[in-house]
């Protein structure tokens, strides 16, 4: 250590290194790593130390070379768990132990720690390859630790070739910085190892380190050709010249070999037009083919249809990596769509995004049918629902009211057919009685007619069925309620369904007009527009709480929501208001 820069850097390694290692001790993951991590922090702060002290020159070289040549490498055996009962881990332990002890022994002045440190990085490299093979739960915690230290390695490797016959410690320095990125990614492959796919960014690091070296070579043959010519040495202007011609061909480098890698990876990639036309060829009704199709296509292994939180049709794997793209009809959110990443990718690849954006509306058409087929199956099981209900009432009405009613008429006839020839004042008794439980019953007949559909609807329609009933109400006090109604001269033809639930819904307000509201005089309007049937009750009450809902509210919700319609009734200050819209 020459200079302060070098110390600064050694000591950045260190503090780094060792919150690293605190921190795998600290959730108890990878422990024995961690501890090895410490010790490496520890000597490097210890030599860092006895150089600013200028003192014990052996004990500094043994502790600098102790915490990179013999701590350190048994660190990485030990990551993400400690195993040597396997031959090789065992091995790759001793190795590690027996050259770090030589090149901590050796003198300074000798090769031998040269020698070992190269022996310790060829073994470091297989051992990490074998376990990588064979290791599945150790997987990827050894893949961020050969991100990041194939990262250090390439651009450490290079600074120190471009730095080669300089003088000076700043290469070591910056090398010895870039060092300390090691554990945190250690810790990140054991805490949070799929926070981004590290295949990915394997896959970076190896098209950057290829096409790096390819820039190199080239740029230093340009120069060794220039050199072997005889011409005479290139002036900087030169040599930068020869960059930037050479560094023309990095791009497209980098991309011929991105498509090998995906070639190798993933096969043949489709082209993004093709691609869209078969997605959009085979997208249909159905959302599941619909996502296989899209997941064949561009070679994906997930694909979902997401609506409102819930997951409507999945096709493939569910992956770790995922996007999500928004499916729009107009303005309206309908969905989103989500996709898994393959293996190796840290993103999207912009044709694939194109691809999809292309078929969104298509899969939002999908959604929205899906949506209302979904609608459709709920109203007509509601539908269902609300028929056995009725049916259920009539036989209850039938056979607790009607029923009992008619049995006495039968008995009551039987009984007078007895008492005519011996007591006449009896049959008349009842004779009477008959007569008043036929009328009895005839009303009964008559109320559920009228639950089912009110006959004042099929002789006066549903204007004059509505001012017949109008006609009766009183307000609160006694006096008679003043009902205005305003209608055109004819309204289109209604349906059954529509006609009756708009009835029910006038009356019910009116009644509780006459019923709770401090009203004199109540506003009714009938009219017909844009195919919908508008429905208006406006009283002069002077209530303004905020309306509860009731039976009557609740009644009225439902049966217009039974046709497709809505209700909005509220209290306000020049008095109560319901307003309802009925399909035509």
């Amino acid at each position: 250590m020459t200079d302060w820069f070098l110390g600064a850097s050694t000591v950045t390694f260190a503090v780094v290194t060792g919150a690293s290692g605190a921190a795998l001790l600290y959730v108890r993951r990878a422990s024995m790593c961690g501890a090895l991590l410490l010790v490496v922090a520890f000597a490097a702060l210890g030599a860092v130390v006895l150089h600013a002290r200028d003192e014990a020159p052996d004990v500094e070289w043994a502790l600098a070379i102790g915490s990179t040549m013999l701590a350190f490498p048994l660190a990485v055996a030990a990551y993400p768990s400690w195993s040597w009962r396997n031959p090789v881990d065992f091995l790759a332990i001793t190795t590690f132990a027996a050259a770090g002890v030589f090149a901590v022994a050796a003198s300074r002045e000798s090769h031998t720690a040269d020698a070992m440190g190269v022996v310790i990085g060829l073994v470091v490299i297989m051992h990490v390859w074998w376990r990588l093979e064979t290791d599945d739960e150790s997987r990827v915690p050894l893949q961020w630790f050969a991100v990041s230290a194939g990262t250090v390695g390439l651009i450490g490797g290079l600074l120190m070739f471009s730095a080669e016959g300089t003088t000076g410690s700043t290469p070591s320095s910056v090398v010895a910085l870039m060092c300390g990125a090691i554990a945190p990614a250690m810790v990140i492959g054991v805490i949070r190892p799929n926070v981004v796919d590290v295949r990915g960014l394997i896959v970076w690091g190896v098209v950057a380190f290829v096409a790096v070296i390819a820039y190199v070579s080239v740029f230093a043959g340009f120069v060794s050709v220039l050199d072997w010519s005889g011409a005479p040495d290139p002036s900087p202007g030169a040599l930068g010249v020869i960059g930037a011609v050479v560094a023309f061909g990095f791009h497209p480098v980098m991309v011929l070999l991105r498509g090998v890698v995906d070639q190798m990876l993933f096969g043949d990639r489709p082209d993004p037009l093709q691609a869209a036309s078969r997605v959009v060829d085979r997208i249909g009704d159905d959302p599941v083919l619909a996502l296989r199709a899209i997941r064949e296509a561009l070679v994906l292994p997930y694909a979902s249809l997401r609506a409102e939180g819930h997951t409507l049709a999945t096709s493939g794997t569910e992956v770790t990596h995922t996007r999500t793209l928004p499916l729009r009809l107009g303005e309206d959110a309908v969905g989103e769509m989500v996709v898994g990443l393959r293996a190796g990718e840290l993103m999207l690849a912009a044709d694939d995004e194109h691809v999809l954006r292309i078929v969104a509306p298509l899969l939002a058409q999908t959604l929205r049918a899906t949506a209302l087929a979904r609608d459709l199956q709920e109203s007509r099981g509601a539908a269902i629902a609300a028929i056995e209900d009725e049916r259920r009432r009539l036989r209850r009405d039938l056979h607790d009211g009607l029923g009992p009613t008619l049995t006495g008429v039968a008995f009551s006839a039987d009984a007078a057919r007895n008492h005519l020839a011996t007591d006449v004042e009896a049959a008349d008794a009842l004779l009477a009685q008959l007569r008043h439980d036929t009328a009895g019953a005839i009303a009964e007949v008559r109320r559920l007619v009228e639950g089912l559909r009110p006959a004042t609807l099929d002789e006066l329609g549903l204007v004059g069925a509505v001012r017949q009933h109008a006609a009766s109400l009183h307000a609160a006090e006694g006096k008679p309620l003043e009902v205005t109604i305003d209608t055109p001269d004819a309204l289109p033809d209604l349906s059954a369904a529509a006609e009756v639930a708009a009835y029910r819904i006038v009356v019910e307000s009116l009644t509780n007009v006459a019923r709770h509201a401090a009203a004199t005089k109540v506003q009714v309007s009938i009219t017909a527009r844009d195919g919908m049937l508008h429905l208006s009750v406006h009283d002069d009450g002077s209530s303004t709480k905020k309306w509860r809902p009731g039976v009557g509210l609740s009644s009225m919700r439902e049966r217009a929501e039974q046709v497709g319609g809505t209700v909005v009734a509220s209290a306000r200050q020049g008095g109560g208001r319901v307003d309802a819209v009925i399909p035509l």
